[in-house]
């Protein structure tokens, strides 16, 4: 079988399954496992990623306003491949080419594709797509092979932090400017991790928040993670945040208690790395209990001090 895949965590996905090898084109944006890079790119982004973030979310917002996507398929480079199947997304027209335009674009192919659309809203959701995507590949047992394995790994964090009386107030912050709550799949991993979640609603979008509604919460713990940036262009971000009335007074920002995550690999992709991203939140809000994964070390997160 010759398989694209039109988003970052659904080539996460179809490696995890051992289906490297009839990959034959990704995204602009997949970048792991690493020799993926080489593969051709089919997609464009029509938002520069060298604004600033305040410049970026503008953008967005008068692409969606306008009705207009965020992302094309090169149609011609489709073709020449010729696909048996295209995997895509439905859940987000900020992160990946829409359905209905990858449905229109693969009519004008002269081969007839099938198209795997996988919406994940939350981690059952991530483990019904990688059940999807084995099925579709015949590779059926891989697929429950791998599901058992991660739920074993979320299982033995939701044990633990259920044992857990203290549980921190978090503010997980996927965007910066202007803020943006945890969406989806996160507050779940608050939850599991054994933090509460106050700004975010499980299963539902992030939202835009104002510094006001982070300041009102008191967050004991801030988590940023923000959606496509690695940690280093974040950083840029959080430098002006000690201009924002009451932050340096809060408990999290007293206490140390500041984590920073590279949100392009982690928390923001419904793939089977966010297992990875809910041991490095346990591991930052109960380091006693859950230190001994090592996530925050081994997977680009650190404490930011300010």
């Amino acid at each position: 079988m010759r398989i694209v895949s039109l988003f970052p965590s659904a080539t996460e996905i179809i490696c995890l399954l051992g289906l490297q090898n009839q990959l034959i084109g990704v995204s602009h944006e997949c970048d792991y496992p690493e020799t993926v890079i080489s593969l051709p790119k089919i997609t464009r982004s029509r938002v520069s990623s060298s604004a600033s973030s305040k410049e970026i979310d503008q953008m967005v917002r008068e692409q969606v306003r306008q009705n207009s996507a965020l992302y094309s398929l090169d149609l011609p480079a489709i073709e020449l491949l010729r696909p048996d199947l295209i995997v895509t997304q439905s859940l987000c027209g900020v992160c990946a080419v829409a359905e209905e335009d990858v449905r229109a674009a693969t009519t004008q192919l002269s081969g007839s594709p099938a198209i795997l659309n996988l919406q994940p809203l939350d981690l059952a959701g991530v483990f019904h797509a990688i059940r999807e995507v084995a099925i579709a590949a015949g590779v059926i047992a891989e697929g429950e092979t791998s599901i058992q394995q991660l739920e074993e790994r979320v299982d033995r964090i939701a044990t633990l932090s259920s044992r857990i009386s203290k549980r921190p107030r978090v503010a997980f912050l996927e965007w910066l400017d202007p803020p943006f709550s945890s969406g989806h799949w996160n507050p779940e991993l608050i939850r599991l991790a054994g933090g509460i979640d106050g700004l975010g609603l499980e299963g539902n979008p992030s939202r835009t928040l104002s510094w006001n509604e982070v300041v009102e919460w008191q967050p004991e713990v801030i988590f940023i993670a923000c959606c496509r940036f690695g940690v280093e262009r974040t950083l840029e971000d959080i430098q002006h945040l000690t201009s924002v009335t009451g932050f340096i007074d809060l408990p999290a920002v007293r206490e140390n208690r500041i984590y920073v995550a590279d949100g392009s690999h982690y928390f923001n992709r419904p793939g089977p790395r966010l297992v990875d991203s809910l041991e490095m939140l346990a591991e930052a809000l109960h380091p006693e209990q859950f230190a001994v994964t090592g996530r925050l070390q081994d997977h680009a997160a650190f404490r930011l001090k300010i």
